[in-house]
């Protein structure tokens, strides 16, 4: 994480309970991982957040829900429950792969990444899913000021295909007169 990034401070983070907070970052990382892993990313201890998975599993397993979480051969996985791949491809409003949709779902989240901080958030297949990205003009790209990176931002296109709305306070606010 980003040393000036106020808005991923430890006691925000702690607002969500560790297993909201897994939930979001197997979503966000689209990939198995191990348990070891989650708890580097959510700065926990392994065994809380093995805890944590089971009780997210069962959460999901007792709820009529188009998603589950699933171990395999130690790594753990938020995924569509079998079936519904094909119903969900269908339905999308735009022809993006689902690895490029959870790379700008971590973007639309953020509003502003460095592309450095994504490629660490979501692996190296997100310079694919960039590239993908910017061809479809899903998102903005800038050159970083002070260093090798860019900033990324959800685009207009963004805005209008998803009807979402930009943050209106994220412009600078005017002086008082």
């Amino acid at each position: 994480m980003a040393v000036g990034n106020t808005h991923n401070s430890a006691e925000e983070r702690h607002d969500l309970s560790l297993p909201a907070r897994l939930e979001a970052i197997l979503y966000l990382k689209g990939k198995p991982i191990k348990a070891k892993e989650l708890a580097e990313l959510s700065n926990e201890d392994e065994t809380a957040v093995e805890q944590a998975l089971l009780q997210l599993m069962a959460s999901y397993a007792q709820r009529d829900t188009a998603l589950e979480i699933q171990e395999i051969s130690g790594k753990y996985s938020l995924q569509l429950r079998p079936g519904l791949g094909e119903l969900v491809r269908n339905m999308l409003p735009v022809d993006l792969s689902t690895g490029s949709l959870r790379t700008l779902a971590a973007i639309a989240l953020k509003k502003r990444i460095l592309q450095s901080e994504l490629v660490d958030l979501r692996g190296s297949g997100a310079y694919d899913h960039i590239k993908e990205l910017m061809a479809q003009n899903f998102v903005d790209r800038k050159r970083q000021h002070e260093g090798r990176s860019y900033w990324l931002t959800p685009s207009e296109k963004f805005h209008r295909t998803f009807s979402v709305l930009p943050d209106i306070g994220s412009t600078k606010p005017a002086k008082a007169a």
